[in-house]
């Protein structure tokens, strides 16, 4: 990049001169239509040297209803813009292209699936844990654990305060509950046979048994509404918890399907096996399991043979004592996966981190750092060598740019009197081309500054190269890359922003004239064959110094550009 000094030069929109003009036909001032970019799939109006197509040549997308795009998606979005008919687009929403309705129910489609999206991840983090595990459903909001709470004793496998409740009958409420809290005073109570309905009909010991005896049950009925309140007994709305350990410790207590039962009654009135009764047998095979193996839980043993699951409501009923305290299904999947999420994000964000520190303390000297006395050891063709016989002549028809390999090899061909008509012809194969060592080029490293352009006016293209061009930067190892996607002129502007961009270049006159060349982009059929043109020059900043411009009441840096004319005193610096 190299700084001129010039004054009240006249603006030229394109710096290299050219010999056929784009047909008048071809161009707008307009902004063209970015729904479908049609632009992309055609050939657009060229800036300098058009070919010219033969005028009967089919143009491959004329037919307006052609899509090249795939099927299923095509059907996809038809399928979720139903509600909206053709002939509504047509007439209200002014799309009389097909393919510019078509883009437009894409885009409607795109719009719906990230809304979808959107409603997954919201599920997932919010709602996904009040369906499966909902408030009744935590264990937190059901139980209370034993021996956990102070002041706290089970009744029939409920929790009840009983800091306020006063001894009975030699029943000292709050001496159970120091010495056990949340143990389970079921027993204590007077209660009848008759209320156990779930027994009826059963021949086992279990639902003959009266539920007291003599002195065994010295507090009033369990189901008179007036014996809690008699006996200052606040019932607290939870179960009571169990853990598997403490199952396996206490003695003459065991689950069964979840409930835990304490049999203490049954076995102190029959402290020796009862012969042909199967449920004695089972509860007596139950007792003498340790935690090492079943954990005392009955569920199996019980539910495998028919006769002995219809004992299992009346085991309930008449000696339930609480619950295990358990993690529902639910529950355990939405801590399985949110446990799952921290550890992905954690881990990605870990890896990361130590990808950074790897980078910054072991790659990146090796990527950016200085060349080595090795390297620069080495020789290399001298830059002033243009690649392909770029520099052949300046005049020469053919346009000798580094991509016309053709036309350079039909001119080294040619007599030796083109090929010595610049004292700079040398290309990178000839062995003749000098070369230089390394350490002559120098050790500082280059730039390429990429610049993106779509519908950018001068203005701010201006902005944006100043900005670029003003860096600390070496200028002569700073290449500014300028990608114009595309002949688009954008709201406002009066020519397109690859006209703009080439307006800015002050073409390299050994490059001659940029011929357009083919290349496969992103998109199926025709929409995949395009063709560019590259540009290849130097780029000028505009300098303005306040003391120059007295008359000025700021420093504007448009007051300078096109046309130059507007402030006789601006200058551009070298």
């Amino acid at each position: 990049m190299s700084f001129r000094l010039r004054v009240n030069l006249p603006p030229t929109d394109v710096p290299i001169p050219t010999t056929r003009q784009p047909p008048l036909s071809g161009a707008t001032i307009r902004r063209a239509k970015t729904l479908t970019r049609p632009e992309r799939s055609v050939a657009p109006v060229p800036l300098i040297n058009p070919p010219i197509f033969p005028s009967s040549a089919p143009n491959p997308i004329s037919d307006s209803s052609a899509y090249n795009g795939s099927l299923p998606w095509k059907i996809f979005s038809r399928v979720v813009t139903f509600w909206v008919p053709d002939f509504l687009l047509s007439s209200l929403g002014g799309m009389k292209d097909p393919n510019v309705r078509q883009a437009w129910r894409e885009k409607i489609a795109l719009c719906f699936i990230i809304c979808v999206l959107c409603a997954a991840v919201g599920f997932a983090t919010v709602g996904f844990q009040k369906v499966l595990c909902p408030e009744n459903d935590n264990s937190n909001s059901r139980f209370i654990d034993i021996g956990a709470t102070p002041g706290t004793l089970g009744i029939q496998g409920t929790m009840y305060n009983i800091t306020s409740a006063h001894s009975v009958n030699q029943v000292d409420f709050a001496h159970l509950s120091e010495s056990a809290p949340g143990q389970d005073i079921t027993y204590l109570f007077q209660r009848d046979a008759s209320q156990f309905r779930s027994c009826k009909g059963l021949s086992f010991q279990v639902a003959l048994d009266a539920p007291c005896s003599a002195n065994t049950c010295p507090l009033p009925p369990i189901n008179a509404s007036s014996t809690y309140r008699s006996l200052s007994l606040v019932n607290t709305q939870l179960l009571a918890g169990y853990s598997w350990d403490q199952v396996s410790q206490l003695t003459n207590y065991f689950v069964l399907d979840g409930a835990v039962l304490n049999m203490a009654p049954y076995f102190s009135l029959h402290p020796r096996a009862i012969s042909s009764d199967e449920v004695d047998r089972i509860l007596r095979v139950i007792m003498q399991q340790t935690s090492s193996q079943l954990g005392k839980d009955g569920t199996r043993l019980f539910f495998n043979r028919a006769e002995l699951q219809s004992a299992v409501p009346c085991l309930k009923e008449r000696y339930f004592a609480g619950n295990i305290d358990k993690v529902t299904p639910g529950c355990f999947v939405t801590s399985l996966f949110l446990y799952a999420g921290l550890i992905v994000i954690l881990g990605l964000v870990f890896v990361r981190f130590i990808m950074a520190c790897f980078f910054n303390w072991f790659m990146s000297e090796r990527l950016a750092g200085p060349p080595t006395s090795q390297d620069l050891d080495r020789s290399a063709i001298s830059p002033a060598v243009m690649p392909g016989g770029a520099n052949v002549s300046i005049d020469n028809k053919h346009g000798t740019a580094p991509w016309a390999n053709a036309a350079s090899k039909k001119l080294g061909k040619g007599p030796k009197s083109i090929l010595s008509s610049s004292s700079t012809t040398l290309t990178s194969s000839d062995s003749s081309a000098p070369t230089m060592s390394l350490a002559q080029i120098g050790a500082e490293l280059f730039a390429v500054c990429l610049v993106t352009c779509y519908s950018e006016g001068e203005e701010s293209l201006r902005t944006t190269l100043d900005s670029i061009s003003t860096t600390t930067y070496s200028d002569a190892r700073k290449l500014l890359f300028v990608v114009a996607d595309g002949m688009i002129t954008g709201a406002g502007e009066k020519r397109s922003t690859p006209d703009i961009c080439v307006s800015l270049l002050e073409a390299d006159p050994r490059f001659g004239n940029p011929i357009p060349m083919s290349y496969d982009a992103v998109g199926s059929g025709a929409k995949a064959q395009n063709r560019a043109m590259v540009y290849a020059g130097h780029y000028s900043i505009v300098i303005f110094p306040y003391s120059v411009c007295p008359r000025l009441s700021y420093i504007s840096p448009s007051c300078c550009r096109v046309p130059y004319t507007n402030c006789d005193c601006c200058e551009m610096w070298d």
